[in-house]
């Protein structure tokens, strides 16, 4: 190869990679505000695993002194503390100025004086800084991949109780020197333990590759680690749906790189043409798209309508078909197609359509086979934490796939055809996409006061964060 072969390729290089970048189909950003709310769950839950810290027993001599102490709990902790973003990390957590508050037992001998009794001491000046790494594991989960803390406390004081509390005030620089050690040495542990697995297993509750129903399943894989700014937490979700029987049978993803560009409300969502299209190229593909109309579903006035419009086929073929039942026959003939542009979403549908006698005991006589185009508006909503769509048939037209002619007789039927899809096909697929398919948020997290904007290729979903219970009994329902 020559330099001049080289040269081009080299040049290409950037260009290539650029053009098999996948674009996320679904976008999530995490605000300050969102972040302000996980503050107080997290100091919440900092606090109750804090307050479990169980610490041993301690003994000690100097001179004529012994000392022990036992049942050291910790009664009140006043946790002064910020969340913030940690731009490239992950999240800061940072406690100033704190105290702690702890009560145990102690037993004193000194010379040939014996006390026992409670002990409160303090632990002023507390701080930890804690700051939770985040990153995406191998199968694209958001993880807490690692845990940096340090903590420390200024100083501690005793104060004791009893008869000879007085007396033996002085032992306290003894006692609280050994606790102040020991505590210092409990805290990271108890918040690395926190993060790294009480925390992620409540991060396993957010779906990756789950099924939606039985027929399709959907991939919330993380494309890449989180992207963390000053201001927001950023992930990039694969966001596609598949196939459940046959889950390599994919749509390729052509859309737009959906652009979330606000930070007013705690979470932002962006969701691309392409998770909708991915989504209705499943159903397609699974054999959902498909209705035989006969009999008992079938409503006597359009009944009747095709009854008269082929009563001329009708007695061509045979007079004694008359009585025959009459079925209509719908067969999506291409996946569905979604459109979004900043009027709204619109979702166009390609069907055939058969009208057939059927004879009993014999093979169905088709009297007439029919294209149909429909478009439906699709409007877009959150319930809890779940998208929803919510169709509503727009657009109605048949023609027929034998003549002009034919084309033209069938337009008696356009409306009753449309009021009989309105009826039962729409609320038939509305049964599907009411159900909604789960945001890729942890268990106990809901959305509210959502507010949805459509833009061209993309729908984006601004709303705020609800949680159901506390992080401690989120994590204790998730491991019980």
């Amino acid at each position: 190869m020559g330099l001049w072969g080289m040269a081009v390729i080299i040049f290409l290089l950037p260009h290539m990679a650029q053009m098999t970048e996948i674009s996320p189909g679904f976008k999530i950003r995490i605000t300050s505000r969102g972040l302000e709310l996980l503050k107080h769950e997290t100091q919440k839950f900092v606090e109750q695993e804090l307050g479990g810290i169980t610490m041993p027993e301690m003994h000690g001599k100097k001179g004529n002194l012994q000392y022990s102490i036992k049942d050291i709990k910790i009664t009140e902790l006043n946790l002064t503390a910020d969340m913030s973003f940690q731009p490239v990390d992950g999240l800061l957590f940072d406690v100033q100025n704190s105290s702690i508050t702890l009560n145990f037992q102690r037993r004193v001998i000194y010379w040939l004086l014996e006390d026992e009794g409670a002990i409160n001491a303090s632990a002023e000046g507390v701080y930890i800084n804690t700051t939770l790494h985040l990153a995406k594991d191998d199968e694209g989960r958001l993880k807490i991949g690692n845990v940096s803390c340090e903590a420390s406390i200024a100083k501690m004081r005793a104060k004791f109780g009893g008869t000879f509390g007085r007396v033996y005030d002085f032992v306290a620089t003894f006692l609280t020197t050994g606790m102040r050690f020991i505590l210092n040495r409990q805290i990271c542990p108890a918040l690395n333990h926190a993060g790294l697995v009480l925390i992620n297993q409540l991060l396993e509750t957010i779906p990756v590759r789950t099924e939606v129903d039985n027929y399709i399943g959907i991939d919330y894989s993380l494309l890449s680690d989180p992207v963390v700014t000053g201001t927001s937490l950023d992930m990039d979700f694969r966001g596609m749906f598949h196939n459940l029987q046959n889950e390599s049978d994919i749509l390729e993803n052509f859309s737009v790189n959906p652009v979330l560009n606000k930070y007013n409300r705690m979470i932002y969502m962006a969701i691309s043409e392409y998770f909708f299209d991915s989504g209705l190229y499943s159903y397609f593909r699974g054999g959902v798209f498909r209705m035989h109309v006969v009999n008992e579903r079938m409503p006597k006035d359009l009944e009747m309508l095709l009854r008269t419009t082929y009563f001329g086929a009708i007695m061509l073929l045979n007079p004694a078909l008359m009585d025959a039942p009459i079925s209509l026959e719908l067969e999506v003939t291409s996946a569905p197609k979604s459109s979004i542009k900043t009027s709204g979403a619109m979702v166009a549908v390609h069907a055939g359509v058969r009208v057939l006698v059927l004879p009993p005991g014999k093979s169905p006589v088709q009297l007439s086979s029919m294209t149909m185009e429909s478009k439906f508006n699709a409007k877009v909503y959150t319930k809890e934490k779940r998208l929803a769509i919510l169709l509503d048939l727009r657009r109605f037209k048949i023609f027929s796939n034998q003549s002009a002619l034919e084309s033209l007789a069938l337009i008696p039927l356009q409306a009753p055809l449309k009021a009989l899809f309105q009826v039962t096909i729409v609320p038939l697929l509305n049964n599907y996409t009411k159900k909604g398919v789960q945001i890729p948020l942890p268990d106990g997290i809901d959305l509210i006061e959502d507010v949805v904007e459509y833009h061209d290729g993309y729908i984006t979903i601004g709303a705020n964060l609800h949680f159901r219970s506390g992080l401690k009994e989120l994590i204790e329902k998730r491991t019980s």
